[in-house]
């Protein structure tokens, strides 16, 4: 039994599965960092990527280019962020109730939606047009790494690229060191003449349509569909992913590879005689919960060393 999963661990598809599971962390991984950068925490991301999900397929739809749904959801995905950013800095909400308000309208307010702007009731398998796929040239023909490598959605790629660019946006721009600036100390930002409200508001907006276009790879790709459910939990995975990652958007890159991992490991045990379909669903989260703990553990550590 455990000869067969091995097996089948060491295949290209098995890799293959797990840079395609990891990309919508990753892009809600990313869109965590940035926030927590700036000293406001996102807790909206499983709202944001649902919402967003939804409107990338409807745009995709309306405009037959899948392109356009692409950039209509990180456009939802921004205005979210905003909106977050409205009751929370400018009308004094609570962040993280605002956080969970959005979660709240990414359950039960897409299926409104999607039945006030369609009739359909559930799902848009009749509606969704696809993001296109690629294979890289010179890439796939390399063996072992090119099945693995290439032949994904664009957006694929786009989730990985946005590491470095969000790595250079944060340390080698102007609005990255005043992101980080006001994240650790406002009152010192705002003394300078930085505009503290402006700087979250930028930050929450691109942690927003980075969000969103988590939620378009996961109905325009991954699903090739929008369905009730269809984040299932990826954007507090991401949370999880940004904590371990220490904050930083390589760290949080190689936690979300992490999950994907044991989610495409998961995926490959499920219906395998000898193990039980309700361990096998469990797997991504209780490595979730596993690192955390350990996450925590090293910062108790640091934190003890640091005051010795």
């Amino acid at each position: 039994m455990f000869e067969q999963l091995i097996s089948m661990v060491f295949t290209t598809s098995f890799g293959y599965s797990i840079i395609r599971i990891t990309s919508p962390i990753l892009f809600a991984a990313l869109a965590a960092v940035v926030a927590e950068k700036a000293g406001v925490s996102n807790i909206g991301l499983e709202g944001i990527m649902g919402i967003s999900a939804l409107f990338g397929v409807l745009f995709a739809y309306w405009t037959n280019n899948w392109l356009v749904g692409v950039l209509g959801a990180l456009v939802v995905g921004a205005f979210l962020g905003l909106i977050m950013g409205f009751f929370a800095l400018k009308l004094k909400t609570d962040i993280i109730l605002a956080g969970i308000a959005i979660n709240l309208m990414g359950g039960g307010g897409t299926i409104f939606l999607l039945y006030l702007f369609t009739g359909l009731k559930g799902n848009t398998a009749s509606l969704t047009t696809p993001a296109m796929r690629i294979n890289i040239p010179l890439v796939q023909d390399i063996p072992v790494l090119g099945p693995i490598l290439s032949g994904h959605s664009i957006l694929t790629y786009v989730a990985f690229l946005l590491v470095l660019l969000v790595w250079v946006l944060l340390y080698k721009t102007a609005t990255g060191l005043r992101i980080r600036a006001v994240g650790e100390n406002p009152n010192a930002a705002d003394s300078v003449g930085v505009s503290v409200l402006k700087i979250q508001y930028i930050a929450l907006a691109i942690s927003g349509a980075l969000s969103g276009l988590g939620g378009a790879y996961m109905s325009m790709y991954y699903s090739q569909s929008w369905n009730t459910g269809i984040i299932a939990g990826r954007g507090f995975i991401a949370l999880a992913a940004q904590a371990m990652g220490q904050g930083e958007p390589v760290g949080a890159m190689l936690s979300s590879l992490l999950f994907g991992f044991a989610s495409a490991l998961g995926n490959k045990m499920e219906g395998m005689p000898g193990f039980s379909s309700y361990l096998v669903a469990a797997i991504p989260y209780a490595v979730t919960i596993i690192g955390l703990v350990l996450y925590a553990a090293a910062t108790i550590k640091r934190i003890k060393k640091t005051r010795k």
